[in-house]
């Protein structure tokens, strides 16, 4: 069995955490690990797993290889999505990049939270059985409240071991219809979690959007391998359908089955249901970070860096990070994407980037922000080296404060130390290098008429963004 991990999720409903650039699958929501290592590490005592193939966005490469690894994770592929055109596409990718027809993949989000790990592993195993059969497998989560956030799965007549046929997919239903459902037990929530082999999915997408699957050959054929990554062409890939497995097979064929999952599942969908999966006191608030909490009820507060204090409130969601605090009544934060929205519209980089940003040879914190200057603390890791560069509308000063920095400026080339600085000239070709093997942590003092990442000429990149 090949584990296919879907990370191409914004998480939108968790800002002012979850942004753009640094979704929730990449962050620690629930434990010291972030919700993909999670997700991998609760494979293990399966027997037989091939090494895992992921899809996620091309913007996301380095930090899902980096994660992957910290966790000494086997890893057979990653696809890296230049634009997103939904699950099913991201499917047959993997389907196509698998070595067998044969292959079983098992195909699980990088975001959801299962906390009965041996009932996990029980479906996984049955479903394995199945899908060797030919049957195409989806986890139905037993429900345990009439939610209205999720689609459903009804079950048929017939029984196949634990599983049952696929009667229909529902979509979100109203309060009245859920509670019917739940009132009938013939209804599951869908997971987005599946099992079949790679070859009975090709052929039956074939079958009912042969568009599709024509798309993803010939972006997997044009691909170029970049390190450990497979970049699909963006302009094949682009003319690619975007639809959910869902809609594009599963709906249609015939050889859907459903098993029920009840293991403690929850899709972290939004602060609610994070609070939900989350301990909390005597009070029924679920805290992180710096909180006092005076009076307070029923509550979800985080506090990333400053103390957050609250008194006589009930039923609220409070999020502080370095650079937003969000706060929104618990029954209404599936409204929070409205909010990201809105920042998109108004082009702040909010809605984007945090104020830390991780790149592949470190990560930087814009700690001040004017007009026409900008200063940043720059981290490098030991061996990593920043591309080959120059900028149209800012000049840069460097000053080194732990570590060893290899400067090339023109040509020339500038070893620093602590305390030492540099001057980089608008419009001059430079690159910053770290020697040594400890972190480079310098300072950089930005001027000009336009601070924005974009102004960036890349002549030379060692992570292939040239």
């Amino acid at each position: 069995m090949i584990p296919v991990i879907l990370s191409g999720g914004s998480g939108t409903r968790l800002w002012p955490l979850s942004r753009g650039q640094y979704p929730k699958q990449f962050l620690p929501l629930v434990s010291d690990n972030t919700m993909l290592q999670e997700t991998v590490l609760r494979l293990d005592g399966l027997a037989g797993l091939k090494p895992l193939i992921a899809v996620c966005n091309e913007d996301h490469r380095f930090m899902l290889a980096e994660q992957l690894r910290e966790i000494n994770c086997a890893v057979g592929a990653i696809i890296l999505e230049p634009v997103g055109k939904n699950t099913a596409p991201a499917v047959a990718l993997a389907a196509l990049t698998a070595k067998s027809p044969d292959d079983v993949l098992l195909v699980l989000p990088a975001d959801h939270v299962i906390g009965n790990t041996m009932a996990f592993h029980d479906a996984v195993k049955e479903a394995a059985k199945l899908a060797e059969q030919g049957f195409m497998v989806t986890f139905g989560i037993v429900p345990v409240a009439p939610e209205t956030g999720y689609g459903y799965i009804k079950r048929g007549l017939n029984a196949h071991g634990q599983a049952f046929d696929v009667g229909a997919f529902v979509e979100k239903p109203d309060a009245e219809t859920a509670q019917a459902y739940i009132a009938s037990g013939d209804y599951y929530w869908n997971s987005g979690m599946f099992a079949f082999k790679a070859g009975v999915f090709l052929s039956e997408l074939e079958r009912f959007n042969p568009q599709m699957l024509a798309v993803c050959r010939e972006a997997l054929q044009a691909a170029k391998a970049d390190f450990d990554f497979t970049r699909l062409d963006k302009t094949i890939f682009a003319t690619c359908p975007s639809d959910s497995i869902d809609y594009a097979v599963m709906e249609k064929t015939d050889k859907a089955v459903v098993i029920p999952l009840a293991a403690d599942w929850n899709d972290v969908g939004s602060w609610s249901a994070l609070w939900e999966v989350l301990a909390k006191d005597e009070n029924g608030n679920a805290t992180k970070g710096d909180v006092l909490a005076v009076e307070t009820q029923n509550s979800f507060i985080h506090s990333a860096n400053k103390l957050v204090a609250t008194v006589g409130v009930d039923g609220l969601v409070i999020v502080e990070t370095d650079d937003a605090v969000m706060v929104a009544p618990k029954d209404r934060v599936q409204e929070v994407k409205l909010l990201v929205d809105l920042l998109k519209q108004k082009q702040r980089s909010e809605a984007t980037f945090h104020r830390k940003v991780y790149r592949p040879w470190g990560h930087y914190d814009s700690v001040d922000n004017g007009e026409r200057h900008q200063t940043k603390r720059i981290v490098v890791k030991p061996g990593a080296k920043l591309s080959l560069q120059k900028h149209h509308h800012r000049a840069e000063h460097w000053i080194v404060v732990k570590g060893t920095a290899l400067v090339i400026k023109e040509g020339e080339t500038i070893l620093l130390t602590e305390n030492q600085s540099t001057h980089i000239p608008l419009g001059m070709v430079h690159s910053l290098q770290n020697p040594g093997v400890i972190p480079l942590e310098m300072v950089e003092v930005q001027s000009g008429s336009y601070l924005g990442e974009d102004d960036i000429v890349r002549f030379e990149d060692q992570y292939g963004r040239v």
